[in-house]
This record gives structure tokens, C-alpha cells and sequence, in this order.
């Protein structure tokens, strides 16, 4: 399901939500364990897990940007600084399993903001097939079919 788009006073939310059948802390370990976050985001890590720590992002070039945490709840909620937005991972028990929300708050939309939305819808499908043992193969046509869908989205928001 495509994340749902709403105007805030600074901006925009997109929400994001999954139902998941897997504990609290075994989807907790999807967002914090390097060794699992590379298999669904590749350019992330945890460089210190703590509010006021921060994440890696591999720019590809040799350099590393650092993404400030600002806020941390252990097994409910990591927030980091997305360059001029912000992303908010939430976590809550479910009746089978647990809910796992996204937040990305958007300060302004721009022509790259269907690709992290795209981005992010992909990742957490990622999530949820590694979590259940499954794979998705073609998670380039996949992003292709989900951008398609937020640069529709995104049309009349800006």
C-alpha cells in the first residue's frame, strides 16, 4: 500500500506502515544491527545507537555523511535527520505480531522526492520479505513501479 501523503504546517508527513508477524525486538534488529540493515539498505549503518548518535550514509565516493539520531526509545522508535527531513521509525505490539510505521517528515518537495519515497516503500517490503525468509529479485522494477506511483502522488502536493 502506497504511504499516505499529508500537508503539516512545516511541510509534509508521508506514513508508512507494515504488519508484521515477528516480535518487537526481532524487528527492532532489522533497524539496528548493521548486519541486517545492509541487506535491505546497503549505504546505512548505526554508527553510535543512542539519541544524539548517529547513522553512516556510504556516498559512494569514499566519504561517509553522518545522520544526526534525534530521538531513541529502544524497541519503539529511532529518528534520524534525513538532510533537510527527517525519518521516524515506530514500532508498537500488534494482535499478531507488531506494527512497524514510517514517518518521513518532508520540508519541501522537490523532483527527488518520489525517489526516497519510492526508496523507503521498497526498503520496507525488503524488510518484511527477509523477515519471513523470502527474497524480492527485482528490486529495481520494483523501485521503478513504486516511483511511478509517488510522482503520481506527489502531483498537486508542491
Amino acid at each position: 500500500m502506497i504511504a499516505s501523503i499529508i500537508k503539516v504546517e512545516q511541510g509534509y508527513i508521508a506514513q508508512f506502515e507494515r504488519q508484521l508477524n515477528h516480535s518487537i525486538e526481532e524487528t527492532w534488529s532489522w533497524l539496528t544491527d548493521n548486519e541486517k540493515l545492509v541487506k535491505w539498505f546497503p549505504e546505512l549503518q548505526i554508527g553510535e545507537l543512542r539519541e544524539g548518535g548517529f547513522l553512516k550514509f556510504d556516498m559512494h565516493n569514499g566519504n561517509f555523511e553522518q545522520l544526526s539520531i534525534t530521538d531513541l526509545n529502544v524497541y519503539s522508535v529511532l529518528e534520524f535527520d534525513w538532510w533537510a527531513d527527517s525519518i521516524r521509525f515506530e514500532i508498537t505490539q500488534g494482535p499478531e505480531g507488531c506494527k512497524l510505521v514510517l514517518n518521513e517528515r518532508i520540508e519541501k518537495i522537490t523532483n527527488h522526492t518520489p525517489k526516497d519515497l519510492a526508496g523507503w516503500h521498497l526498503c520496507l517490503d525488503v524488510i518484511k520479505a527477509l523477515m519471513d525468509g523470502q527474497t524480492i529479485e527485482w528490486r529495481e522494477e520494483e523501485w521503478k513501479k513504486w516511483y511511478e506511483k509517488y510522482i503520481q502522488a506527489m502531483e498537486g502536493l508542491s
